[in-house]
């Protein structure tokens, strides 16, 4: 059975944003989904949520999608650096490379987003990348997002008032990423 993964970013949780509204969209289409917990903003490095993804590796194969937010983009080009399978599709929302000259995000984030990415390994491990930001995000510029396209040599989505494309910014469901991912899997 096909296995989606969706990854929260920092002070994030499974249970927030329009993760429990997908993950119950592709569950009636019979996708296995997983939203792991992964620490925060306490632990949070690297190498903790990599301890913690270790649990859900098994699921992840050729046939495989990753669905990352915020700092969620960050840790999955992380993993994609480490596996030696290329994925079917990862959607990026919200999500950056380098610091965001905010220290309380940077401080915590800098074992995932504050190094070289090895792009190249990264692209041979997935064969399609999409990224969406909002226009006005107020945590991550969209400079960002763009810089993150052009490294994964894909479009960018620009959502007019999407900011952090969070609850905040009213997204408890994201049609447009749902759609993108059923293209991906019909």
């Amino acid at each position: 059975m096909l296995s989606i993964f969706i990854v929260h970013g920092a002070y994030g949780n499974p249970e927030e944003n329009w993760f429990p509204w997908l993950k119950r969209e592709l569950e009636k289409l019979g996708y296995n989904v997983f939203v792991p917990r992964f620490p925060t903003p306490e632990n949070q490095t690297l190498e903790s949520w990599m301890r913690v993804f270790s649990d859900y590796r098994k699921y992840l194969d050729e046939d495989s999608i990753v669905i990352g937010h915020s700092l969620g983009p960050a840790f999955l080009l992380n993993l994609l650096e480490t596996i030696d399978i290329k994925i079917r599709a990862a959607f990026f929302v919200s999500g950056f490379t380098g610091l965001l000259n905010n220290p309380e995000f940077d401080e915590i984030n800098k074992s995932f987003t504050d190094k070289s990415f090895d792009w190249d390994k990264i692209k041979k491990n997935c064969r399609r990348f999409n990224v969406f930001h909002g226009n006005d995000d107020p945590y991550v510029p969209l400079e960002k997002a763009r810089e993150l396209a052009k490294n994964l040599n894909t479009n960018l989505t620009v959502i007019r008032n999407g900011g952090h494309m969070n609850e905040k910014s009213g997204y408890l469901r994201f049609d447009l990423l749902l759609e993108g991912i059923k293209n991906e899997l019909y």
